[in-house]
């Protein structure tokens, strides 16, 4: 992607994008066509260059169509800036450079920031807002001469990237990061695939910061991180770096007495019969047997994952039971004791019952007892005046009483 956009990058200003001439050795730009050509952009400031090469164009009548290219279109949708990724390593610097002209070296890519100078030891840093614009600045600066000295870019190590093993088929990068971000601000999560864009089990977290990764790499050592169901926990271990793009030069390596001795033969094959055949098939033979044992400890660790497996598809199906069992017997509890409430609350409510009736009784014959009282005292007391004024009437219809003397 980079070899895509070295001459695309040489285009942009030194502050923002300008026009570049047809004429460059960029096959991408040459094949432009005319609708590309045409395309309308704002207005750019453009570089002493390309007014130069816009008067000569016009001296001759026949220019070329320009174009401008933002630096926004080298960033993807989604793309996260001024991540480690897009941190470089200049070496070889001369040691009185300016930090200001160092900074316009990088410029014309964009922003920049992270700018760190050591002129004891003649290097620095610098981060750039994406990985593509760092490439880009990369294949076109790596190489160029200040002071008689080709500078050395490389990309920074990354300090805080993870490696992530045992993860499961149904681990994605943003399931990947939403399980790291519990330890710290994730710049990449990433799920390695194979060529078939089917997961491996292994993946890359890289932090923003080192304290993060140091932190997710503790608790995940100490405990076990699972991102899924299945109780699988995730593998977490420091980040090997290689250089997998330039690998070593003839230039960069050391000039020493065993070097040479090395080298004084060019690249051959050991004849049949000679030393150098009998210990080379001693060393083959020997790389044979590590394949094969390693080939055995492979056969041995996928066998013992598998037995795991189904170990683990037993024990959770028991557990499973168990969890039904206990809930059976929480459920059977809870309707022993809801039955043992509602017998209470029957009970309770058969004593209010009694209690009531009884105080019922008590007020009626209480009632009664009065009643009888009060017509007993009542009878009492109209008996008297009833007899007088009965016996007052009777008398006179009886006429005198006539009493016989003997």
């Amino acid at each position: 992607m980079a070899n895509r956009n070295i001459q695309q990058a040489r285009m942009l200003g030194a502050n923002s994008p300008v026009p570049v001439k047809r004429g460059t050795d960029s096959p991408a730009l040459e094949q432009q066509s005319p609708a590309n050509k045409d395309v309308s952009a704002p207005p750019q400031q453009q570089s002493p260059t390309a007014e130069h090469t816009d008067s000569g164009a016009e001296g001759e009548g026949e220019g070329p169509s320009q174009m401008t290219l933002d630096i926004a279109s080298f960033r993807k949708p989604g793309e996260k800036t001024f991540t480690q990724r897009a941190r470089l390593f200049v070496g070889c610097l001369p040691l009185d450079i300016p930090e200001e002209e160092f900074t316009d070296m990088f410029s014309k890519y964009g922003n920049v920031s992270e700018v760190f100078i050591n002129r004891e030891r003649g290097f620095a840093f610098i981060r750039l807002e994406t990985r593509t614009l760092a490439e880009i600045a990369k294949a076109e600066l790596d190489g160029t001469v200040l002071n008689n000295r080709p500078i050395k870019i490389r990309f920074a190590t990354h300090g805080a990237a993870l490696t992530v093993r045992n993860l499961l088929p149904v681990v994605t990068n943003e399931l990947l990061e939403q399980a790291f971000s519990q330890f710290g601000p994730v710049e990449r999560a990433l799920v390695v695939t194979d060529d078939r864009g089917r997961p491996t089990g292994r993946g890359i977290v890289e932090f923003t910061n080192k304290i993060a990764a140091r932190k997710a790499l503790e608790h995940c050592t100490e405990g076990a991180l699972l991102l899924t169901t299945t109780p699988c926990p995730a593998i977490v271990e420091p980040m090997e770096h290689y250089d997998e793009e330039e690998g070593l030069f003839e230039k960069m390596l050391p000039k020493t007495p065993k070097y040479h001795k090395e080298r004084e033969q060019p690249p051959h094959f050991a004849q049949p019969g000679t030393f150098e055949f009998e210990y080379s098939s001693r060393w083959k033979a020997l790389d044979e047997m590590e394949k094969q044992q390693r080939e055995q400890v492979d056969r041995n660790i996928k066998e013992a994952k598998e037995k795991l497996e189904a170990e683990l598809e037993s024990a959770k199906h028991e557990h499973q039971l168990m969890l039904m069992r206990q809930d059976l017997m929480r459920r059977q509890e809870e309707l022993r004791r809801l039955e043992e409430l509602r017998n209470q609350e029957l009970q309770r409510r058969q004593q209010i019952e009694m209690r009531h009736e009884e105080e019922r009784r008590r007020r009626e014959e209480e009632m009664m007892r009065h009643r009888e009282q009060d017509d007993s005292r009542r009878q009492q007391d109209g008996f008297k005046p009833n007899y007088h004024e009965n016996m007052a009437i009777v008398r006179p219809l009886q006429g005198p009483v006539l009493t016989k003397v003997k």
